[in-house]
C-alpha cells in the first residue's frame, strides 16, 4: 500500500466530482475524518446531475433539487464550501480545454495540497464505477492539477484575475482499477450514511441503503487485511510534487 504524506501536512483539500453523490458514495467517511482534524475541504461538482432521477420525476427540478441535496450532505460532513459549474452537461461530460481551465480556476483559489478525483480508467472488474462523466472528470481534473495548474503561462488571463500558479501534491483517485491506500472510515461510517440520505432523490427508494454501504466498506476493508467489522474507502494515491 501507498504512504501519502501525513494529514498534519495537509491544510486544504479539493474534491472534484461529475455529479452531485459522487463524492458521498466514493469517499463521505474520508472527508468527515479530514474535517474533525481541521482540514479545510473544498467540493465542486462539474454538472448538477440533470440526468439522474426516477422515471416519474420532474426532470426539470432536478438540477436545483441536486444541488440541495449536496449541499445538506456535504453539512453532514462538515464541508461548507461547495461550488457548481455551468455548461457541461450530465450524460456529456468532456475533458474540454474549457473544463480543464475552469477546474484550474478553481485549484488556483482553493490552493490545496491534495485533490480527490475520480478515475480516468476504467475499472471493467465494477464497470457501474466507471460512468462516463466520472471518466471524463478524472481526466479534466488531472490535466488540470498538472501541468496546468502550475503553468503560469497556461491560460494567463488567470493571472489577471489573482490566480496565481500553484502546486499540488498530491491526488488520490477514487474507483481506481487498482487503489493502493485505504482509510479506515469505521468511527465516520455513520456520517456517510447520513450523507447520502441526505441525497433523498437517488437513496430514498433504498430502504437497503445503510447495509448495502457497510457490505461494501467491509468488502474494502478487507481486500487490505482490516479486521472484520471495520469499513474502509480505497484510493490510488498519485504523487505530483
Amino acid at each position: 500500500m501507498t504512504t501519502p504524506r501525513p494529514d498534519t501536512d495537509v491544510e486544504r483539500v479539493l474534491v472534484v466530482m461529475a455529479h452531485p453523490d459522487d463524492c458521498d458514495f466514493s469517499s463521505a467517511g474520508t472527508l468527515a475524518a479530514w474535517t474533525d482534524a481541521g482540514i479545510a475541504v473544498t467540493l465542486l461538482c462539474l454538472t448538477r446531475g440533470e440526468q439522474g432521477a426516477q422515471p416519474d420525476a420532474d426532470i426539470a427540478a432536478i438540477p436545483a433539487l441536486r444541488e440541495q441535496e449536496q449541499r445538506a450532505a456535504s453539512a453532514e460532513l462538515g464541508v461548507s464550501d461547495v461550488r457548481f459549474l455551468d455548461g457541461h452537461p450530465d450524460g456529456g461530460l468532456a475533458p474540454s480545454a474549457d473544463l480543464v481551465r475552469e477546474i484550474v480556476r478553481v485549484i488556483r483559489d482553493v490552493r490545496p495540497q491534495r485533490i480527490v478525483g475520480q478515475s480516468p480508467e476504467r475499472n471493467y472488474d465494477r464497470i457501474i464505477g466507471s460512468h462516463p462523466d466520472h471518466l471524463a472528470s478524472g481526466e479534466a481534473c488531472l490535466r488540470a492539477t498538472y501541468p496546468a495548474a502550475e503553468n503560469p503561462f497556461a491560460w494567463p488571463e488567470l493571472l489577471d484575475e489573482g490566480l496565481a500558479a500553484w502546486k499540488v501534491n498530491e491526488v488520490w483517485l477514487v474507483a481506481h482499477p487498482t487503489p493502493d491506500h485505504a482509510v479506515d472510515i469505521t468511527d465516520t461510517f455513520h456520517r456517510k450514511v447520513a450523507a447520502l440520505k441526505q441525497h433523498a432523490s437517488q437513496t430514498g427508494h433504498r430502504a437497503d441503503l445503510e447495509p448495502m454501504l457497510r457490505q461494501w466498506g467491509e468488502f474494502s476493508a478487507r481486500s487490505v487485511g482490516l479486521p472484520d467489522g471495520r469499513c474502509a474507502e480505497l484510493f490510488k494515491v498519485v504523487t505530483v510534487n
